[in-house]
C-alpha cells in the first residue's frame, strides 16, 4: 500500500530515469560497500595478511543479498551506519566476520563509494549528452538551408538558418563533453587512507613494510575498476572533488537552460515548437493554448543544478584539517540530487531535440517582412555601380527605411521599403528588380557550409566513436 502521508521527491518520482534513480538507491550504495569490502580483504590476503580464501568465498557469495533489516535494527542501537552494515554483513559470514573492514575507517566504504557512484553517474550523463547530439544533429542536417530570422538583442538582425542556430545548442554540449570527459579521464578513488589519511593502521598491520602500504591503494583501485587512488588525502577524499563534478553538471544545465530559452521564444513566434501529444493539454483555462512546458521544466530544473553547484563549493571551502562531518549531510542531498535533476533535464532535452516540430512558412514569412531592412546594403551598393552617389543613396535609405518602420510599428501595416526604393529616381531600379534582390538564401552567409563543416569536423566523429552510447530513448512520466 502506498503512503500518501509522508514528503517524497520529485527527483525520486517524477523526473529521473530509473537507471539514474538506481545509481543513488540504497541498494547500488551498499552492494557497493560491499564489493569495498570483498577488494579490501583480497588485497590484504596478496599482501600477506593471514586472510583465507574460505573466509573471501564467504564474503562473495553474500555480496548482493543484504539484510537490511539487521542492519536498520544495529543502527538503532550504535547510531553508526557503517558499523551497522560491518554487523550485518559478519551475520551472514561468521567465519569472515572478524577480518571486515581490517584497518579502514568509514570513510573507506562511505568516500570511495560517492566517487565510484559520481564516476557511474558521469558516465551515464555522457552516454546522454551523445544522444542529444545525435538528435540535433538530425534537426541540423535537415534544416541546414532553412533560411531563418536571426536575432541579436532579440532584434532582427542578419539571417541565419535553422540548422546553424541548432549548431550552436550542440556546441556547447560539446564543450560539456570535453569536460566530462576530462573529469572522467581523472577521477581516481580514495583507496584506504586511514583515519588521518597517514595509512598509519595499515603500517602496523603491514608490520612497517611501506611498500604493502603503497601496493594496498594501488590493487583496490584496480580491483574497483579505477587506475589509481588520490596521492594524498586526509581521512576524506578532497571535497574539491564533488565541487568540480558539480561545476560540470552546472555546466550541462547552462547549455540546457539556453536551449529551452530559445525553443520558447521560438514557440512564441510560431516557428519551431517542442513536442505536442494528441491529449496534452496546454492550460487549465484556455484550451487553445500550446504552453512549451517540457522546455520550461527544462529551465526550471537547470535553475536547480545551477544552484546547488553552489553547495559543495562551500563545503570545500569549509573543511577543517583532515576532516570535518560538516560535509556529510549537505553532501548526501547535493551530490544526489544534482545528478538526478541533470538526468532529468537531459531525458527532456532528448525528448524535445528529437521531436521538434518546424514551421517553414511562418520562418519564411518572418524573415521576409524584415529582409528588405537587411538588403538595403546590396540594393545600395547595386545603385553606385549605376552611377549613384554612396553617400547621398545612404541617407536616402536611412529616411526610407525610418518611414516604413513608423508604418510597420505605428500603424501596424505591410513594409513598404521596397515601394519607396523603387519609386526613388536616385536609386534607378524598378520593383521587379528589387524583389529578385530578396532571395533569403543570399543573406545568410556561410551558415550552411559551417552547419556541414560542423557537423562533418566536430559531431559525426563524436557520433562514431560513441555508437555504442546511440538509441536511447526518453521517458517523460509527466
Amino acid at each position: 500500500m502506498v503512503d500518501y502521508t509522508g514528503y517524497t521527491s520529485p527527483l525520486s518520482e517524477r523526473y529521473p530515469s530509473k537507471e539514474m534513480k538506481y545509481l543513488f538507491s540504497p541498494d547500488m550504495k551498499f552492494k557497493t560497500w560491499r564489493r569495498l569490502w570483498i577488494a579490501l580483504a583480497e588485497a590484504e590476503q596478496e599482501l600477506g595478511l593471514d586472510i583465507t580464501d574460505e573466509q573471501l568465498e564467504e564474503l562473495r557469495a553474500h555480496k548482493d543479498d543484504i539484510n537490511f533489516e539487521a542492519a536498520k535494527e544495529r543502527e538503532k542501537e550504535v547510531r553508526h551506519d557503517v558499523m551497522s552494515h560491518v554487523y550485518a554483513y559478519g551475520l551472514q559470514c561468521p567465519k569472515a566476520k572478524g577480518i571486515i573492514h581490517l584497518g579502514a575507517t568509514s570513510c573507506y566504504v562511505g568516500d570511495n563509494t560517492d566517487l565510484i557512484i559520481m564516476t557511474e553517474g558521469l558516465k551515464l550523463v555522457r552516454a546522454k549528452v551523445i544522444n542529444v547530439l545525435a538528435a540535433l544533429s538530425k534537426f541540423a542536417e535537415k534544416y541546414k538551408d532553412l533560411p531563418t530570422l536571426a536575432f541579436t538583442h532579440f532584434q532582427p538582425a542578419q539571417p541565419t538558418t535553422v540548422g546553424k542556430r541548432a549548431c550552436l545548442w550542440m556546441n556547447e554540449l560539446v564543450l560539456d563533453l570535453e569536460d566530462i570527459d576530462h573529469v572522467l579521464a581523472t577521477m581516481k578513488l580514495l583507496g584506504s587512507k586511514g583515519t588521518t589519511g597517514t595509512q598509519a593502521s595499515f603500517l602496523e598491520l603491514f608490520a612497517g613494510d611501506h611498500e604493502k602500504c603503497k601496493k594496498l591503494d594501488q590493487l583496490i583501485a584496480e580491483k574497483m575498476g579505477f587506475k589509481a587512488c588520490y596521492p594524498v588525502s586526509g581521512q576524506t577524499y578532497s571535497r574539491k572533488v564533488d565541487s568540480r563534478v558539480l561545476s560540470l553538471l552546472s555546466g550541462i544545465a547552462q547549455s540546457a537552460h539556453k536551449f529551452s530559452n530559445d525553443i520558447r521564444l521560438l514557440q512564441n513566434l510560431k516557428e519551431i515548437e517542442e513536442p505536442f501529444e494528441k491529449h496534452q493539454i496546454g492550460s487549465s483555462a484556455m484550451a487553445y493554448k500550446r504552453n512549451p512546458m517540457r522546455s520550461e521544466r527544462m529551465a526550471s530544473l537547470a535553475n536547480y543544478v545551477m544552484s546547488t553547484a553552489m553547495n559543495p563549493a562551500i563545503t570545500a571551502s569549509t573543511q577543517w584539517f583532515e576532516r570535518t562531518l560538516d560535509d556529510s549531510a549537505n553532501k548526501r542531498i547535493s551530490i544526489s540530487e544534482a545528478f538526478l535533476a541533470t538526468d532529468s533535464i537531459l531525458e527532456l532535452y532528448m525528448n524535445v531535440a528529437n521531436g521538434l516540430v518546424v514551421y517553414p512558412k511562418v520562418i519564411t514569412a518572418h524573415l521576409m517582412a524584415e529582409l528588405p531592412f537587411m538588403a538595403t546594403e546590396n540594393i545600395m551598393m547595386d545603385a553606385v555601380k549605376m552611377g549613384g552617389d554612396r553617400q547621398e543613396l545612404h541617407e536616402k535609405i536611412r529616411t526610407h527605411s525610418m518611414a516604413a518602420g513608423k508604418l510597420v510599428k505605428e500603424e501596424g501595416k505591410a513594409n513598404d521599403l521596397l515601394d519607396r526604393i523603387a519609386a526613388d529616381p536616385a536609386f534607378n531600379i524598378s520593383k521587379e528588380a528589387l524583389q529578385k534582390v530578396m532571395k533569403p538564401e543570399n543573406y545568410v552567409g556561410r551558415a550552411p557550409e559551417q552547419t556541414e563543416e560542423f557537423l562533418n569536423g566536430v559531431i559525426k566523429p563524436i557520433l562514431a566513436e560513441n555508437k555504442d552510447a546511440l538509441g536511447m530513448h526518453a521517458e517523460i512520466n509527466v
